[in-house]
């Protein structure tokens, strides 16, 4: 087993005598050290856990679940057993498709906003947790609509049906009760439909093989300032058919964007710190056209 999430669902039918081993009886697996204190809430003991495992290996697939949130923080399980249903794995893209997209794209948008999107990615920190908060890189679209579904009032969980700037309309179903609202009856609370970053896209080392993790000062709705261009001859594994084009790097993020993804739910508690809406199914989402990166918000979530 190789990858996080992969021992995670190994262990999640794992049985203890004593709640709180069902997180200490991994440290050795994930080589992690932490303090043992029986007594403590099992949610508590299996938080701990998995703060430790993103943090030193900055993997989001750890944040890929089914299930109760947990007390420790609302982006991570209540219970291992969440951790049960195999992840979902995206259908991989052919380099065909890719070159095809590639150059579709080089006609729609303009290689400087292209180039300013993947810099603004490029320059995002590792996810991390400070006080029991996840800090969280994503890109993140703006909740327009959320309504309950008709005819279905007394179903219980409830399924909503939710617009985002952006996206194409989804489906979510959720225990959770969630205020309606539309453009047309607003509402003073804020939901966000978010894509986890995931660092890998760009074709940069892991996480765990980058010595500055600074604060992370980002915050949604602040666009960083983009760095140094993009030096296109140092192109990703298997850009060959473009190589040396100018923006084929960012081009080619563009087009693996514009795939479906998972998603979180966030829903704002205060300003600038929000809550995840666990779901009973994968948020799937996609966006409606990849060419309009003005309607992503690049930047760091705070998650209680």
């Amino acid at each position: 087993m190789s990858g996080a999430r992969e021992k995670l669902q190994w262990a999640s039918k794992r049985v203890t005598t004593v709640q709180e081993d069902v997180a200490y009886a991994l440290f050795g697996i994930f080589g992690i050290t932490l303090p043992v204190i029986y007594g403590e809430k099992k949610q508590n003991a299996l938080g701990r856990l998995l703060q430790e495992i993103v943090a030193r290996s900055g993997e989001i697939t750890v944040l890929d679940w089914i299930g109760q949130p947990s007390e420790f923080n609302s982006c991570l399980p209540a219970h291992i057993t969440s951790y049960t249903t195999p992840p979902r794995t995206p259908s991989p893209l052919s380099e065909e498709y890719i070159h095809t997209q590639v150059s579709s794209l080089r006609h729609t948008v303009s290689a400087g906003l292209a180039s300013k999107f993947y810099d603004q990615l490029e320059q995002l920190r590792a996810p991390r947790f400070a006080n029991c908060r996840l800090h969280l890189p994503c890109i993140s679209f703006r909740v327009t609509e959320v309504r309950r579904r008709r005819g279905l009032t007394q179903e219980t969980p409830i399924t909503y049906r939710i617009k985002a700037d952006g996206l194409h309309d989804l489906l979510i179903t959720t225990e959770e009760t969630l205020v309606q609202f539309s453009r047309a009856r607003p509402t003073q609370q804020t939901f966000l439909l978010v894509r986890p970053w995931d660092r890998h896209l760009l074709g940069v080392p892991d996480f765990a093989e980058q010595s500055d993790f600074a604060d992370d000062t980002e915050s949604i709705g602040d666009w960083t300032e983009p760095g140094s261009p993009i030096d296109d001859s140092d192109e990703l594994p298997g850009d060959s058919p473009v190589k040396g084009e100018p923006g084929s790097r960012a081009l080619r993020l563009m087009v693996r964007l514009g795939q479906p993804f998972d998603a979180f739910l966030l829903a704002q508690q205060r300003i600038g710190e929000y809550k995840r809406i666990a779901s009973d199914y994968n948020i799937i989402a996609q966006v409606k056209d990849i060419t309009s990166v003005d309607s992503m918000d690049v930047g760091t979530v705070e998650i209680l």
